[in-house]
């Protein structure tokens, strides 16, 4: 049988030399993990077993479920959002703003009948 003769860095050698066993030359180790890098690599992917590769698919497609569910309970929220806005184009919530706009954006003033809960004045100057 015809040899060849190989370089390889000292690490390498070294890794080698660390995965030889006893009984094996150089040639049979490459041999042997060269047989075992070779196939399907997913054969023997994992370590689930069959009841818990089911498992985690069932979850899996629960988790889908929901979350297709939650795009379309969004969607029909917006959807119904878009549709009650008034002819100006503005949204409820936006409308419910500007209803607002003649408060006190601060909330600061207080008319002169203003009082706390203790009966007192609202705060400001006497």
């Amino acid at each position: 049988m015809a040899t060849k003769t190989i370089g390889v860095r000292e690490e390498v050698y070294e890794r080698l030399r660390a995965r030889k066993r006893d009984d094996e030359s150089f040639t049979d180790l490459i041999d042997r993990l060269i047989d075992e890098s070779e196939g399907d690599w997913r054969e023997g992917f994992g370590s689930l077993s069959s009841e818990e590769a089911e498992s985690l698919r069932e979850a899996a497609a629960a988790s889908r479920g929901r979350l297709n569910e939650s795009a379309v309970d969004r969607q029909t929220a917006a959807v119904d959002r878009l549709a009650a806005a008034d002819d100006d184009g503005r949204l409820a919530d936006d409308a419910d703003a500007d209803d607002d706009s003649d408060a006190d954006p601060g909330g600061d003033t207080a008319d002169a009948d203003d009082t706390d809960d203790a009966g007192g004045d609202a705060g400001g100057p006497p």
